[in-house]
Parts: structure tokens; sequence; C-alpha cells
């Protein structure tokens, strides 16, 4: 149930007195993390330190949108909320991890995410979508550059479907040939991909197959859906929401997004032969966390902690 670090104990993620397992599904943020094309590098400076003051204290410059971040609206959509707007309840909830894997850009379409997740998604879910490219995330052009991506009729999908967060393993709310990456404004900042996805795509030119910029950012956000980018961690094993900082007229927020769940709870994985009706194609996969209270669900801290209690009251 403890665990020494440094000396030191603490409880652990999946064994611990409030019964509850943590699941971390955030890349690490740091010196030197992936970033972003044309954003700056993370830089960390030490202020004060233990040979010097005896204490360590850091600086830290950085952009938001950099590792596992969630955009708030205001990120793209001028006149919208601010991260620290954003009510709390916004960031935690019941929810799905959907398994669509795909390979270099392919589009994640509206009904990849129909047939894969639309008989049991609910509204106001988080929904995370698991193409499996978060096991290629490293400073690459392959992962920033050639990765698939929403296309705006899954965007269509997640307002027809009232969710309220939408979160993934790739670099952006959007394909990556439809942001700057691309032939977008304030891009192509790699214009020689260009005849690499003539080739890729049998002769199409990129500028007809994505003439809008950022249109899934646009639909989400117009519609107080929020974006967690660059998923990663435990993806594969659980389902999750995600702790933001209230940073003052902040456009997005690094975090760190987790799962919890009680103790008592186990991963069902929905197939289409289910007898509940609760399919998922082949090749893709559903999980949700079935929970010991009436349906199943993801995050929500409360919830769980609220089913510990009830559990103890019983004990007693």
């Amino acid at each position: 149930m403890a665990k020494k670090i440094r000396g030191v104990t603490f409880e652990e993620n999946n064994n611990n007195s409030m019964g509850l397992e943590f699941y971390n599904l955030s890349h690490r943020f740091g010196y030197q993390s992936p970033n972003w094309p044309y954003f700056e590098d993370v830089k960390i400076e030490r202020i004060h330190y233990h040979a010097k003051s005896g204490v360590l204290s850091q600086r830290i410059t950085t952009s938001m949108h950099n590792t596992t971040h969630i955009d708030a609206p205001a990120h793209v959509i001028q006149g919208t909320p601010f991260i620290d707007e954003v009510p709390l309840p916004h960031f935690f909830g019941s929810g799905i991890v959907v398994s669509i894997p795909k390979k270099k850009w392919e589009p994640i379409t509206y009904d990849d995410l129909e047939k894969a997740a639309g008989k049991v998604v609910r509204p106001r879910d988080v929904v995370l979508v698991n193409t499996g490219w978060h096991k290629l995330y490293e400073d690459s052009e392959d992962y920033f550059c050639r990765a698939p991506g929403f296309v705006s009729s899954a965007g269509e999908w997640f307002v027809e479907k009232k969710v309220k967060v939408v979160g993934h393993d790739t670099q952006a709310n959007d394909h990556p040939l439809a942001t700057a990456i691309g032939p977008q404004r304030n891009g192509p900042l790699h214009p020689h991909l260009a005849e690499e996805y003539k080739a890729w795509s049998g002769g199409r030119d990129w500028k007809d197959d994505f003439p809008e910029w950022e249109p899934v950012h646009r639909i989400l956000f117009k519609n107080g859906i929020l974006g967690i980018e660059n998923v990663g961690g435990d993806i594969d094993k659980v389902t999750a929401g995600a702790a933001p900082s209230r940073s003052s007229r902040g456009t997005g927020t690094v975090a760190t997004a987790v799962s919890c769940a009680s103790w008592r709870s186990s991963i069902r994985k929905a197939r289409s032969a289910s007898t509940r009706g609760r399919s998922s194609n082949a090749g893709q996969t559903l999980w949700r966390r079935q929970s010991p209270m009436s349906r199943p669900i993801t995050v929500t801290a409360r919830r769980c902690a609220c089913s510990a209690r009830k559990r103890a009251a019983r004990r007693r």
C-alpha cells in the first residue's frame, strides 16, 4: 500500500487507503519535452538551490500548449472564454476511451466515431480517442507533421453527441495539414511536405484536401467543447479527465490528465457481440470503466470518493 521514493513513503496510485485507482494519462513536461514546431523550448532555471539557499525553487518559461494540455476556446476564437473562466465541472466527468487505430495522415471522421462509439457515448461525456499515435510521441516530424487527425465531420459528431471534452493522442485538435504545418494561416511551416502528400495521396493537392484553417478547433470551441491534445501515459489501460491550472486569461494550460475509479471497478471491453448491444467495429475498441454505482464512469474524483465513503459507511 506504500512505496518509498527517494527515502520518503507515499501511498501508491493503484493501492491506497482511498480505495481508488489513479492513472496518469499525460506525457512528461519539462526540459526538452517534444514541442509543436513553432513554439520556443521550455526553459527551467533554478533561482534558489540547496547549496546556496537551503531550498530548491525554479522559474519556468513555457508556452501553455506544450506536451499534454487543454485548449481554451480563446486559443482560436476571439471573444470566447479563457481557461480560468471555464467552470471546473467541464474538466471532469464520466466518459469513454475509444480506440481507433490510424496511420500516417489518415483522417478521423464522423463515420469512424459513430461506428466505434455511437451506441455508447452519452451527453456530457468526456471522449478520449486513442489512435495509437502516442507511442510515437517524441521530437520528430513523424509525430507532429504526419499524424492522423480529426476532420470537420468529426467535430460535428462531438457537437451532435453533446460531449463536453474531447481528448486524443495526437498533436492537435485538427489534422496536422489543417494547421500551420500545412498550407494554412501562418504556414506552411514544412513546405517540403506538399510533394510528399501528393505522392502519398495519389496526386492530390493538399490545398484541395485541407482548404480550411483549424476547422475542428473552431467547431469545438464555438460549442463550448474543450480539447485535450497529446494525451498519453496509461491511455491504453483506462478511462479519464484533466486538472487545469488557473492561468489568468490563459489560452490553454499544461495539464495532468488523470483517471480514477473505485477499487471494485473493472474495465469492460465492448464488442459487437455484446449482449447489451453496445458495439465497436473490428479494429476499433471502446473501453468504459464499470463502476459499482449505477452506470459506468470515467474520471470524476468526487463520484469515486463518494463511492468510497459509502463503502466505508457500510463497513461501520
